[in-house]
């Protein structure tokens, strides 16, 4: 009797299963970052800035995710540079 329900339910299973998407890795994202000097929050046109134009990185913004909070390694260039390059 058992056998005969494991049978029965076994073309539905096999057809489920066929039915699921192949395991795939996963991807790894791409990450650009972008490191200046001297640059504000509103530097950017896609920040709102209606003198500089940034033309390449509004288009990289529209595309991607705009993020708009932040923390800084340092308050001047050369230890926030270092500290996002070595991460420590």
């Amino acid at each position: 009797m058992r056998s005969r329900r494991i049978l029965s339910t076994l073309p539905w299973l096999l057809t489920f299963a066929a039915q699921l998407p192949a395991a795939t890795p996963p991807t790894r994202p791409n990450i650009i970052i972008i490191l200046t000097d001297d640059q504000g929050y509103g530097d950017l046109g896609c920040y709102g800035s209606p003198t500089i134009r940034t033309p390449h990185l509004d288009r990289m913004a529209a595309e991607g995710v705009r993020f708009t909070d932040f923390y800084s390694g340092a308050e001047v260039c050369t230890p926030s540079r270092t500290a996002l390059l070595t991460g420590r």
